[in-house]
């Protein structure tokens, strides 16, 4: 009678024991999504204020279109990874978007008038922001997949992350040369 009730309490202890794995992980990967997501809103809102910034550099500088032609070009880059899943596109099209804002910002330099222009200077501030708050996720988004990442690597949660469905994620790096925001001086 006793190894039968030994026999309960380890069974039960197993089942505990995979339920809170199989929690974790499973918590883990909804909170990497999550901070993948926060990257999402934090480029469409860069990817939404462009239009406003490339009308105000437009009215100074009608003569630039091809600078014009690739910002929208990246935006178009921007939107559609943002609706996959594939980090490494996302960190393409963000790259593209910030060389096509270096190159906007090149422009606006060509014009002094513009850069006293107050519409400018408002959505100069607001993109600086912006970037910052995609530092911000970006880091958020690393430190959510280390930590899920380091839970499928070691032993025990290892031997749950099949079942839960769970793998690694790779990690959100930023192109070496587009890591600070675009800059502008007045």
């Amino acid at each position: 009678m006793i190894y039968v009730i030994i026999a309960i309490v380890v069974l039960v202890l197993l089942v505990v024991f995979f339920v809170v794995g199989f929690n974790k992980l499973r918590k883990q990967d909804v909170a990497a999504e999550e901070a993948l997501g926060g990257i999402d809103v934090q480029l469409t809102r860069r990817a939404d204020l462009i239009p406003n910034l490339v009308q105000t550099v437009k009215g100074y500088a009608a003569h630039e279109s091809g600078v014009f032609e690739e910002v929208t070009k990246a935006r178009a880059g921007v939107a559609a990874a943002a609706a996959g899943d594939d980090v490494p596109a996302k960190a393409a099209a963000d790259a593209a978007l910030q060389q096509a804002l270096v190159k906007v910002n090149a422009v606006a330099e060509a014009y002094p008038d513009l850069k006293a222009d107050a519409n400018f200077r408002d959505l100069q501030d607001q993109l600086a922001k912006t970037e910052d708050q995609i530092a911000f996720a970006r880091q958020y988004y690393n430190d959510a997949t280390a930590q899920l990442n380091q839970s499928v690597r070691t032993i025990p949660w290892m031997f749950f992350s099949g079942v839960a469905g769970v793998k690694e994620r790779e990690f959100y790096d930023a192109p070496t040369d587009h890591t600070a925001a675009p800059g502008v001086e007045f």
